[in-house]
């Protein structure tokens, strides 16, 4: 059976009907009212040449004639020419509702693009509640945001390509020197290059299973037999996290069975726990409340927006950092659980060095 491709055009105006044009159809059609290949092809102001070759190349790809091709006789359409034009007349007006529904939805997707009071700023970021609350928030004040959630370093690998605009990221609220996200994002960020943002403080802990019938206190208990745990991939930020913890309780990956066991979002790991497949994973308190399960905080995190620098006074970016200061997201950002607006510096342009402060190693390597 042939399949169905649809494409559309964009133009000033549309046409008197809101049919799905096919140029084959137009042509079957113009040539079942000419009775002509030449007066079909004037009717819809193409060449003959044109319309000649267009019926041939369709009768080779679809394996059937659609023209009988008598010289000196009327131009008609074969009987499987005829059964095109029904099944295109009955499929047109049994999807005429939805088609002028589609249209419609089409338009009004791109009426953005030709509003000049409107933007579209492409993120890519560690998986983050707040921010799809902000993409709510600011697309219905004209600013669009195309968040494509992934691991922050990949977030930032495809900020410093050129793949986006902005890039957002979480580390602890006192980050180490030495720590693992020290080592993770040291080489990606570059004072004077990239201009760090505010956006929320935000609890990440151990979520668990409604109650917390298993009294899990912190990662030492998940070393016990038959606690089983659930990972988030290697270059998500929750994953630099968890080896820091570890590293500070004195414990190996090995200690934890499940350590392996990955799932790609805090979502994802949520919805593991709430399933029974595991006991306890590391993730944000909102993912936590949303499945119902039970939540064991274990640190603040800062989450961070970045772009570089020559992005900064771009329209998208002085639209979005408007939106992060506003009374409106503050509120937002508190109603959320586990967040807070309150010295998150919502939509401020923050020190790199001052927030981040691991470049000093270099003037203890100088010494």
């Amino acid at each position: 059976m042939h399949k169905v491709e649809l494409s559309y055009l964009l133009s000033p105006r549309r046409g008197k009907d809101a049919l799905i044009r096919n140029p084959m159809m137009d042509i079957l059609h113009a040539v079942s009212e000419q009775g002509s290949i030449s007066k079909a092809a004037k009717a819809l102001e193409l060449s003959y040449r044109h319309v000649w070759g267009a019926l041939k190349d369709w009768e080779q790809t679809l394996g059937r004639s659609l023209i009988v091709w008598d010289k000196g006789q009327r131009a008609r359409l074969t009987d499987f020419g005829e059964k095109l034009l029904w099944a295109e007349r009955q499929a047109q007006a049994r999807l005429a509702p939805q088609i002028e529904a589609l249209t419609r939805d089409i338009e009004r997707a791109f009426s953005t693009a030709f509003d000049d009071n409107a933007h579209v700023l492409t993120l890519f970021a560690s998986h983050d509640a707040a921010l799809s609350a902000l993409r709510d928030q600011t697309s219905a004040h004209g600013l669009h945001l195309d968040i494509r959630f992934m691991g922050s370093v990949d977030a930032m690998a495809a900020l410093n390509t050129g793949r986006c605009m902005m890039a957002g990221f979480h580390v602890r609220a006192q980050p180490q020197r030495n720590s693992a996200a020290a080592h993770t994002y040291r080489s990606l960020l570059k004072p004077g290059l990239h201009k760090l943002i505010g956006f929320a403080h935000r609890h990440q802990g151990l979520m668990v299973a409604r109650n917390n019938p298993l009294q899990i206190e912190g990662l030492a208990d998940m070393a016990h037999p038959g606690m089983r745990y659930v990972n988030r991939p290697e270059g998500t930020g929750t994953r630099v996290l968890l080896d820091d913890l570890l590293t500070e309780a004195g414990m190996v990956p090995s200690d934890i069975q499940g350590y392996d066991n990955q799932e790609p979002s805090h979502t994802a790991v949520a919805q593991a726990i709430a399933s029974g497949a595991a006991d306890a994973g590391l993730g944000i308190e909102a993912a936590a409340r949303e499945k119902g399960l039970g939540f064991v905080p274990l640190v603040q995190e800062r989450y961070h927006l970045v772009c570089l620098k020559s992005e900064l006074p771009t329209l998208p970016v002085q639209a979005l950092l408007r939106e992060l200061q506003s009374d409106e997201w503050q509120v937002t950002l508190d109603r959320l659980p586990g967040y807070s607006g309150e010295r998150a510096e919502s939509g401020k342009v923050l020190s790199l060095r001052a927030a981040l402060p691991w470049w000093s190693y270099r003037k203890e390597k100088a010494a």
